[in-house]
């Protein structure tokens, strides 16, 4: 009977300890550690390939790390795995953006606003990259609707909406342009694109 007891404190001692490891990387990630919990991610794939959860969260840490090679080939590793896991697809989107991917970064977007949930989700910055990207390409208008989708969703980051109002500049609606400066300066008065792009505006409505 002791030697049972012994054993079953020994298995659940095991477990305890598997369970903090297999919870470190996100924490890890959660603290700027990114190079440890990708460390810690590599270990638990050698235990269990299909383990998709460590898929996801070295691949966040890929990405903060500024590694979008590697960020990109692990997520599309693990989208071999879960094809409809949505969190690899908005990581393989935002890789394939830092890497100058932007056809493809857009289609992985746009893939993940379509099925993303609203709440919880990055869909905010799923609309800004693509906002990004549309800019790039001289789309303004597209620019104009994904930017002001993503500002719908996350309201309080002044970059998105300087870069709306470059969107807006950059397609003649000056007006609306300066609405969105005028957002950007009202988060961050010291916002020096914001209000260079007003002062441009201003002086085209003069």
């Amino acid at each position: 009977m002791k030697k049972l007891s012994l054993v079953l404190v020994l298995l659940l001692s095991i477990s305890n300890i598997y369970a903090q490891t297999k919870q470190d990387a996100l924490v890890l990630y959660h603290n700027g550690r990114y190079r440890e919990s990708v460390q810690v991610c590599e270990e638990e794939l050698k235990e269990n390939p299909n383990r998709v959860e460590s898929y996801v969260v070295m691949c966040w840490s890929l990405v903060k790390n500024k590694q979008y090679a590697e960020a990109e080939q692990r997520a599309t590793e693990g989208l071999v795995i879960s094809p409809y896991d949505l969190r690899l697809v908005e990581i393989l989107a935002e890789s394939k953006y830092y890497l100058g991917k932007n056809q493809s970064a857009m289609e992985h977007f746009q893939r993940y606003v379509a099925n993303a949930p609203e709440s919880g989700s990055r869909v905010g910055t799923a609309y800004y990259f693509m906002g990004e990207i549309f800019i790039k390409q001289a789309r303004y208008q597209h620019a104009d609707i994904a930017l002001s989708s993503a500002v719908k969703k996350e309201p309080l980051l002044d970059s998105w909406w300087a870069r709306l109002g470059y969107a807006r500049e950059m397609a003649g609606n000056y007006i609306e342009a300066i609405n969105a400066y005028d957002e950007a300066l009202r988060l961050n008065s010291s916002s020096y694109d914001a209000s260079r792009g007003r002062e441009r505006v201003s002086a085209k409505l003069q």
